[in-house]
């Protein structure tokens, strides 16, 4: 039998980051770990272990998973051995891709809480030779840490590569002598949302939609002018169409095509690939294309224009 709406911790990372040692310390705390029936999945081995002994409750069930194959709804379900679980704290493989996990989570299961833990010395390093997966892990990441803190960290440019990727993420610094500090860098936007129309340059599109979409309710009634490329979708009808642009996250592989509905007060011709620039008030609504609410885009004017001279939006 299972509980439903399993809640899930997921620690990710890179080796020597400090996940196991995180999973102890909050399986020792009383505050924690109040006799909730918990499932430790392990993905990877590193120097440090879990010591059971030490747990403050008990009732804590142990399962490994050897390979990215294994993360599947069965072999999840299988983890918890036939017990009854409240809730599952999963420490991720950093080589493996978080989609793998996301799609496929068993049905009761979901994210409750996402952190990233990373060597502060080894940080930069990670950046540079393994960038896609970084950004895949920092992309959803509600927090990430830094351990081992020394005292001349660049936190300008650890600053810089996160907020390239996520401007939700918490980032902790945490110290040899114990001591934690937060990022309290400023990070304006490059336009103003307060302005009566907010006009997004070429190079902030991704910028734009990345905040858009993190901070969906702040665009409502928000009036908006930019320029992009047209995709008609028959299921919108002959007076809407999706405006966008192609954004590059990290490389070329994962460039995608990020857009927004957009709907007019009567038919209209563009096309598919059009380039044009729009303006128009967003009201956040559920629409067929999503299938949620999301930002649809009134247009009060359109026109035709040249394509960007950077084709695909980046967030440097």
């Amino acid at each position: 039998m299972k509980s439903p709406n399993i809640p899930v911790y997921l620690f990710t990372g890179f080796l020597e980051g400090g996940k196991t040692h995180i999973i102890q310390e909050s399986m020792c705390d009383d505050r924690f770990n109040t006799g909730e029936k918990t499932l430790i999945i392990q993905c990877e081995e590193g120097i440090d272990e879990l010591d059971a002994s030490q747990f403050s409750g008990k009732n804590i069930y142990f399962a490994n998973l050897d390979s990215e194959e294994d993360v599947t709804p069965d072999k999840l379900e299988a983890c918890c051995g036939g017990h009854i679980i409240d809730r599952v704290i999963i420490e991720y493989n950093g080589m493996w891709q978080l989609a793998t996990l996301y799609n496929n989570l068993p049905d009761d299961w979901f994210i409750f809480q996402n952190m990233m833990f990373a060597d502060a010395k080894t940080f930069f390093t990670y950046n540079q030779n393994m960038r896609s997966l970084m950004v895949d892990k920092l992309m959803s990441c509600e927090m990430i840490v830094l351990n081992r803190t020394p005292d001349d960290m660049d936190k300008e440019e650890v600053h810089k590569i996160v907020r390239g990727i996520s401007r939700r993420a918490t980032i902790t610094y945490d110290y040899p002598d114990g001591h934690v500090e937060y990022d309290d860098i400023e990070d304006p936007l490059p336009f103003d949302i307060d302005a009566p129309v907010i006009e997004i340059a070429d190079d902030d599109y991704a910028i734009w939609y990345r905040d858009l979409s993190e901070e969906t309710d702040k665009y409502d009634g928000k009036v908006v002018k930019f320029k992009g490329i047209v995709a008609r979708d028959l299921k919108l009808g002959k007076d809407a169409l999706v405006i966008g642009r192609h954004v590059m996250t990290c490389c070329a592989d994962d460039i995608a095509y990020s857009g927004l509905v957009c709907k007019f007060k009567s038919n209209v011709a563009y096309k598919t690939r059009d380039w044009i620039n729009v303006q128009g008030r967003i009201k956040i609504e559920k629409n067929k294309l999503y299938g949620r609410p999301g930002p649809v885009i009134y247009a009060e004017t359109s026109a035709y224009t040249d394509k960007p001279t950077q084709e695909v939006a980046t967030f440097y």
